[in-house]
């Protein structure tokens, strides 16, 4: 019998060994409680690989949503287990966007590296769900899809093949829809190439970059920036 290749058997493995999943999703709220109204908007946040919700309240994300943009904030456990078994769109869609869109105005996503793929894919299903997009050093697919639309010459020129593969579809959605993305990343990211290609295609005031790699050490401080950057986010005067 010929052997499985590495790639392969370590894609199983990490299915595999995916945390299990629950129904609903695990959040975890954090309502602006300094604020006398309601706030018109709700921040979902969406981890990294590895990552849970949580570590977004640790690394001190929660407060400075708090205090800079008034917004609540909900984090949710959306780890890999739950994209392992594709129904990440689906939880976060019955557990969390649907039951707060009549609450709040406007539902933004934020996510971190796999949290970004996580952020995109739900909003290319669910576009009533969200208002708006946040991404810091995102996972936007595989290299074979990134090289096919950094060779077209960018997303404007690039055309969606006939039969779209999963990440090509979420390309294509990019390239024609309405809905605000804001992209964060450091420039020694190990996918800085990959965020190059969609930052070509954004409004430049939609993309931050700074020095740094893929680490808390260089999100948090471009989290800060967008929080003072995104119009969108800020309270009603």
């Amino acid at each position: 019998m010929p052997r499985a290749r590495p790639l392969h058997l370590g894609l199983l493995l990490a299915i595999a060994c995916a945390p299990k999943t629950t129904i609903p999703i695990g959040t975890h709220p954090h309502p602006a409680t300094s604020h006398a109204a309601q706030p018109h908007t709700l921040l979902v946040l969406l981890p990294g690989r590895g990552d849970l919700g949580e570590d977004y309240s640790r690394h001190g994300f929660v407060a400075r949503a708090h205090a800079e943009a008034g917004v609540d904030v909900v984090t949710v456990d959306a780890h890999f287990g739950y994209y392992a078994d594709r129904t990440l769109r689906e939880r976060l869609h019955e557990d969390v966007l649907a039951p707060a869109r009549g609450r709040y105005e406007q539902i933004w996503l934020l996510g971190i590296s796999m949290g970004g793929i996580g952020a995109l894919l739900t909003a290319e299903k669910y576009p009533d769900d969200v208002d708006g997009i946040l991404l810091i050093a995102p996972y936007l697919g595989r290299p074979r899809t990134i090289e096919a639309v950094m060779h077209a010459g960018g997303l404007a020129k690039w055309q969606p093949p006939a039969e779209l593969a999963w990440d090509e579809r979420l390309w294509a959605w990019m390239k024609s829809t309405d809905t605000p993305i804001y992209l964060a990343y450091g420039t020694e990211d190990s996918g800085a190439r990959a965020h190059a290609v969609l930052a070509a295609a954004l409004p430049k005031d939609h993309v931050l970059t700074a020095p740094g790699e893929h680490a808390w050490t260089t999100w948090t401080p471009l989290f800060d920036r967008l929080l003072d950057e995104v119009d969108e986010l800020a309270p009603p005067e």
